[in-house]
């Protein structure tokens, strides 16, 4: 049957990317989907057959004037949705996990709610290191009961977060919640990464399902071919992140790192002008911008800051990764990465032409990240993770469908 199906995402490349791959997955197979989201996606979201919805745009902490505090922000999104979610009557919606007003609004218009979890999953387990923190899965005993000693101070703030959210809560209308990390569905929960990036869990998470990356990219991007020279040698990317970074440290150590060894580099800058200019040596070749997706199947290793998505691109066109993290939870992607041997891992200190070289040796001399990654590519090709997301929201609006129907 078709489906009215409403999704919702933060704007942020990293959040909007993953959703708008699965719309477009759901309106291929003939579903009405609505994506809520930031304005500036609006001509991608309608060419990929999808009805584009505004996502109210507010001022978090920290702006000038008076911003709202995160939670303020939610309470008025989510009144603001609650309209739309009436207006399009959805079996179902899906709302990724930084995106709360669709979900609240669906909530409080009785409709079954699910989450996108566009990295790893963040709930904590006992023996899990924090989340974001950039420490590894301990491998003994030992390291499992050093971490648990932390369990307390992290529950602490998990509470205070449920705390907070259940005030959310109430002044939509809504109950409280007994559990936290309240904003993941336990009914549908879709965590858009690879199985071999997630720590094992001794009990599953109700409801949750490690689907595989969900991959989408501006289309018409150019894909960049590598120098001709030293011709025949592995060809390294260097990908930095967007957002991070603003004097290009890993971008320069790269190159200077990489211009002796018999590599073939392709870089960008990603539309942000280096200043002052880079040394571009005799093996690399350096673009403004490029399409991730045209250009990593030619490559053998991206050294990147372990942005989730630009990870998952790698590793899905058999690349090696360096990760050299610089916030929020490219430490986490990093430390996972290192973790399952699917690449190395730089921290801040050593990025530097000496360090960027010698991860890159690393990364390609290594026989067990060459099958590591090998394998990693292999899953991904097997398993299509919009399809599989598709089939876990079709299943789950259709469960409701006669109820959604009645409503209407």
């Amino acid at each position: 049957m078709s489906l009215r199906i409403l999704l919702g995402a933060f704007g942020d490349p990293g959040h909007a990317f993953p959703v708008i791959a699965l719309g477009r997955e759901l309106a291929r197979r003939g579903h009405a989907v609505t994506l809520q989201t930031w304005v500036k996606w609006r001509a991608h979201v309608e060419a990929e057959g999808m009805t584009f919805a505004a996502a109210p745009e507010y001022h978090v902490f920290p702006t000038k004037g008076r911003p709202l505090k995160p939670y303020e922000a939610v309470v008025k999104a989510a009144r603001e949705t609650l309209p739309l979610v009436e207006a399009v009557r959805p079996h179902c919606v899906v709302a990724d996990i930084l995106t709360l007003a669709p979900a609240m609004a669906g909530e409080m218009a009785g409709v079954p709610v699910g989450t996108i979890v566009p990295h790893v999953d963040p709930r904590p387990a006992p023996g899990f290191p924090p989340f974001a923190l950039g420490a590894r899965l301990p491998r003994t005993a030992l390291g499992r009961a050093l971490w648990q000693r932390v369990d307390p101070i992290v529950g602490r703030g998990l509470e205070q977060g449920r705390r907070e959210l259940n005030e959310t809560r109430r002044r939509l209308g809504l109950r409280p919640l007994d559990h936290v990390h309240g904003g993941l569905s336990r009914e549908l929960c879709l965590v858009a990464t690879l199985p071999h990036l997630e720590y094992p869990r001794p009990v599953p998470e109700p409801g949750t399902h490690t689907v595989g990356p969900l991959l989408w990219e501006l289309p018409g991007e150019p894909g960049v071919a590598p120098p001709p020279e030293p011709a025949g040698t592995p060809v390294v990317l260097v990908a930095p992140s967007t957002s991070q970074d603003p004097e290009h440290r890993m971008l320069r150590a790269a190159l200077a790192g990489l211009a002796d060894l018999p590599v073939r580099v392709i870089a960008t800058w990603n539309r942000r002008v280096p200043d002052p200019p880079l040394e571009v040596p005799g093996n690399a070749v350096v673009v403004d911008w490029l399409s991730y997706a045209k250009t990593m199947p030619r490559c053998d290793v991206v050294v990147c800051h372990g942005g989730h998505g630009t990870l998952m691109r790698a590793l899905a066109s058999g690349c090696a990764v360096v990760c050299c993290p610089a916030a929020g939870d490219m430490n986490e992607n990093a430390a996972r990465v290192a973790w399952a041997s699917l690449g190395t891992r730089l921290p801040r200190r050593l990025v530097t032409p000496r360090g960027v070289r010698y991860a890159v040796e690393q990364a390609l001399g290594s026989p067990r990240i060459r099958a590591q990654v090998a394998g990693a590519a292999a899953w991904c090709r097997a398993n299509d993770g919009a399809a599989r997301a598709a089939d876990l929201v079709e299943a789950f609006g259709a469960d409701r469908a006669p109820a959604a129907t009645a409503r209407a």
